[in-house]
């Protein structure tokens, strides 16, 4: 992952040295930092002013934040503090995090691109089975993450998938649901309701995960447009082209499950991400013996819910 030093190297709230920039996007920086109190590196992400001056957006910031503290998993990227400084005048909003050494899926694909060497079929579904255990987790305690793409996913050398980005894409999903012709998400990876302006449910997380299956098991994601409203359309009418056809390696049983992920109709995916992580997770143990009656029983379906909260009940 690629690091730039910042100019000077501010102290936020006497605690926090930002030594170098990870990732910078359209809603945050990242920064790889020290904790001065407790002696250990963290990676801190600071609001842009465009968000860190709307008081409703830092307030659902924080709430979001920290609730999302509460999530303890091994698959999701830890967030440790939430707090607000002002350095040269200018407020800053800022998520402490843990720390987590590695790459992006996304550009773990794009290298893999580059080299010809693709994912082997296993290697691909533990990833997609990692990302739906952290996942799954969030929605057994009443949280959706509302924008799961394979930048939001960290892979660390020894090969743990991390989920990235509860707090952050919740806070924002709440926002922007009050206006009725805003779509949240990234138009590659949501899901058929979000592409229509509905809030997105576990449900949906489910079909994020199965587009980011789909494009490490085919080289490409399963719908490609000019534009966000071009990929509107094929998420909502379209079908994908069969996996079978773009990566011959693929078993039936394997395209059956992604073909149930990437329904149209939420209630007829699996109901959340735990279901999902199940359905991965016997795979991977009985390969070519899991049948395609297991891939295809029928799931009990999610019900809507409110923007960024699960539509299951939470566990206390």
């Amino acid at each position: 992952m690629s690091q730039a030093t910042p100019t000077a190297s501010p102290l936020l709230n006497n605690r926090y040295r930002l030594l170098a920039v990870i990732a910078s996007g359209g809603m945050a920086t990242v920064y790889k930092a020290q904790d001065t109190l407790l002696s250990r590196v963290v990676a801190v992400k600071t609001l842009r002013d465009r968000f860190a001056q709307d008081p409703t957006f830092v307030q659902r910031f924080r709430e979001e934040a920290q609730a999302a503290a509460n999530l303890n998993h091994p698959n999701i990227v830890t967030i440790y503090d939430v707090g607000r400084d002002t350095i040269n005048n200018v407020p800053r909003h800022y998520i402490v995090m843990e720390f987590a050494d590695g790459m992006d899926l996304k550009q773990v694909i794009r290298d893999r691109q580059v080299s010809g060497q693709g994912f082997g079929i296993a290697e691909a579904v533990d990833i997609a089975r990692q990302v739906a255990e952290g996942v799954g987790f969030a929605h057994r305690r009443g949280l959706a993450h509302c924008d799961l793409k394979p930048q939001n996913v960290i892979i660390t050398p020894e090969g743990r998938a991390k989920v990235t980005d509860f707090g952050i894409a919740r806070a924002y999903t709440s926002m922007v649901a009050e206006k009725s012709e805003t779509v949240w998400g990234t138009p590659q990876y949501y899901a058929p309701e979000q592409a229509t302006g509905n809030p997105p449910t576990p449900a949906s997380d489910v079909y994020s995960i199965g587009v980011i299956l789909y494009e490490m098991l085919a080289g490409r994601l399963p719908f490609e447009g000019r534009d966000a409203r071009e990929l509107a359309r094929q998420h909502l009418n379209a079908e994908p082209p069969e996996l079978t056809t773009l990566n011959p390696n693929v078993p039936l049983q394997l395209e059956a499950i992604v073909r149930r992920v990437l329904s149209k109709d939420p209630a007829n995916r699996y109901r959340d991400a735990d279901q999902l992580a199940r359905i991965l997770t016997a795979y991977l143990q009985q390969g070519e013996e899991y049948t395609l009656a297991q891939a295809s029983a029928p799931m009990a379906a999610s019900t809507p819910s409110r923007p960024g909260t699960s539509a299951v009940a939470p566990v206390a």
